[in-house]
């Protein structure tokens, strides 16, 4: 049979090898990989190029409300183009569940919003803001829908207490099930915020001193050892910290069954971009807040040693007007301020400039960091993530070498906190499922391409947790608390 397509003359690159080779696709899989494929309908001239597999964005903000009640600008339509525009071709957004609802309706209600405008496949991770025992009970029916990864606040009014966090993750472990935590101890930001309003440093460069390293480097300790307690996995979300790099490092050291992210906003800016003329700074409030250069350097080395096992947007756009950032006013303290910033697009640009072409990380833990971590990590791998027989052909094909000074991107944002910065390495070419969705700087794909992921449980192996004395038997006096 002949192939569909294509992908001739390219420099395959997955998250362990690069090699020189043609890709054979049929029937949105890819079924051939070998020196020279001549029977294919159509053909992708890939001279030149990477051709790697297609990033999977794991933490972004698409048509949700956040906890101000602000919802995102950017809906599942312009969310994916600007996210497929960047090199990715699957990714997955969140379910933010209202209080008093039940998981069942705020699953309808995302499919609603996904299902006729996403470009890219996509799945969820469901966020729990009301963790009641009958939402609980709710929750392996969700997991078996192949949503197997969720998160709670440790902050914020949505934030969960820690008898419902060891609750959450207890469910969780049992069935396999990843949990996620925004990890920053509330009290510490709220005290430290109640006291820079009171005199008068209401400015947005306050917001990085209100949300103190240590805060998240509390938090981060905490939700470690409460998911030690559950015997459960976790996953901690844009790791900004020095310190707390260093606890999740530890962690898998002794065997955790832990996982983090950071982010390009950490890697590559500082909080120095809050303090500019007006109210400009609020463009770059997010949180975690942006940190400081000696901080960065220290990211970096964390991602080198694969202590860090992604780097994700955390796409949270709101607009720079009264829709978006100034939500509650234009005259209002930093904390009134919406908190996120965009980056879909800028996720794998970015990390392919700074990190490979300025020798920072191989061409190979790029790949990891951009896809195939995410895959194996949120169960989707060996469908997405991989060049490898029988895999979706989800494919990014980048020319390494193409020049471009960042300015307005695909989203429906009115403003791109990296405008200006050079990048070197494009993605010029984004395929789903063997489809073209961007092809040479034009969207092909139509609005409702993308399908819905079921995915799989978290793979345990090589992470055997660690030991707590006090759920063994034999040393707790025969009680099995299993």
């Amino acid at each position: 049979m002949a192939h569909d397509l294509a992908i001739r003359g390219g420099t395959l690159a997955t998250a362990t090898e690069t090699f020189n080779a043609d890709i054979g696709i049929r029937n949105g899989r890819i079924v051939t990989i070998s020196e020279a494929i001549t029977d294919a309908k159509d053909v992708i001239d890939a001279t030149n190029h990477i051709v790697m597999p297609g990033g999977i964005e794991a933490h972004c903000h698409i048509a949700q409300e956040s906890g101000m009640g602000v919802m995102t600008s950017d809906d599942y339509e312009t969310g994916s183009i600007s996210a497929a525009f960047g090199g990715n071709s699957c990714f997955v957004p969140f379910a933010a569940q209202k209080v008093g609802e039940s998981l069942a309706q705020t699953m309808q209600t995302y499919d609603e919003r996904a299902v006729p405008k996403s470009v890219l496949d996509w799945s969820y991770h469901l966020i729990l803001t009301d963790p009641t025992p009958d939402v609980l009970a709710e929750l392996p029916d969700v997991f078996a829908k192949g949503v197997t990864s969720f998160k709670v606040f440790m902050t914020y009014a949505t934030r969960v207490s820690d008898g419902q966090f060891l609750d959450i993750l207890s469910v969780a472990g049992r069935h396999g099930a990843l949990t996620m935590v925004h990890a920053e101890n509330h009290d510490m930001l709220d005290w430290m915020g109640r006291r820079l309003v009171e005199g008068g440093n209401v400015a947005p460069r306050h917001h990085a001193s209100s949300r103190p390293s240590l805060a998240e480097e509390e938090a981060i300790n905490r939700a470690i050892s409460l998911a030690r307690l559950a015997q459960a996995p976790l996953f901690i979300v844009h790791v900004s910290t020095a310190g707390g790099a260093k606890l999740v490092a530890n962690a898998r050291s002794e065997g955790g069954q832990v996982w983090a992210e950071t982010c390009p906003q950490y890697l590559f800016l500082t909080r120095n971009e809050l303090d500019k003329p007006g109210m400009e700074g609020a463009k770059f409030i997010c949180s975690p807040p942006l940190r400081d250069t000696p901080t960065q350097k220290i990211l970096w080395q964390h991602l080198q040693a694969g202590s860090l096992s992604l780097v994700s947007s955390d796409h949270a756009p709101y607009r720079y007007d009264d829709t978006g950032k100034f939500n509650g006013g234009y005259d209002v303290d930093f904390r009134k301020i919406a908190n996120g910033m965009p980056g879909i697009e800028m996720r794998l640009p970015l990390l392919f400039s700074e990190g490979v072409n300025k020798g920072r990380i191989s061409l190979n833990k790029f790949v990891a960091l951009s896809s195939t971590n995410a895959a194996r990590i949120y169960g989707m791998l060996p469908r997405k993530g991989s060049l490898s027989i029988g895999a979706d052909a989800d494919i990014a094909i980048w020319d390494p070498n193409e020049k471009r000074i960042a300015g307005e991107m695909h989203d429906a944002m009115d403003y791109n906190p990296f405008a200006g910065t050079e990048v070197t390495g494009w993605p010029v070419t984004v395929l789903g499922r063997g489809q073209r969705i961007v092809d040479n700087g034009k969207l092909i794909a139509k609005p409702g391409a993308g399908q819905f992921i079921k995915r799989a449980p978290i793979d345990l192996t090589e992470h055997p947790g660690q030991s707590v004395p006090e759920l063994n038997p034999d040393q707790n006096f025969g009680v099995n608390l299993a």
